[in-house]
């Protein structure tokens, strides 16, 4: 049996700028972790998350729709203290629906193994919350996306 993880939130940022933070690996590290990654179909995500023991997500691109929808695959390293998700074993979709002068933002989280559904809600939450602050402020301070 497996878990699948929704949350919704909005954050105060266009879409553009949302996009961003989860496509370019310096405005992603504002919030998520250090990261690598191509932003492309089949491009390769690596993340080394920001908090505890500092554990490594890696996935890769599925889908890109620019400022709406972004797919990766999501899994972890094997390291000690680190859920048993293999990298890739599990899906991640964000949507991105212009929401006034904000970003309602949809995240589902799915095939992931029964027994991480409730951890996986409180990191998601977590992160989810740097993320809307991180994206908020950016787009506060009068910069556009890419500059």
């Amino acid at each position: 049996m497996s878990a699948t993880v929704e949350q919704t939130m909005r954050i105060e940022a266009r879409p553009e700028t949302v996009w961003r933070f989860f496509t370019d690996p310096a405005y992603l590290a504002r919030w998520w972790g250090e990261a690598e990654l191509e932003a492309r179909p089949g491009g390769d995500l690596r993340v080394e998350m920001q908090d505890g023991p500092r554990p490594v997500m890696r996935g890769t691109f599925v889908e890109l729709v620019p400022h709406e929808r972004i797919v990766f695959t999501f899994g972890w390293e094997p390291s000690p203290g680190v859920p048993a998700l293999a990298p890739g074993a599990s899906r991640v979709e964000i949507t991105l629906v212009p929401d006034g002068a904000g970003t309602t933002l949809t995240l589902r989280h799915s095939g992931l193994p029964f027994r991480l559904g409730g951890e996986t809600t409180e990191g998601w939450a977590s992160v989810l919350q740097r993320l809307g602050d991180a994206a908020g402020r950016h787009e506060k301070s009068g910069r556009t996306p890419g500059r």
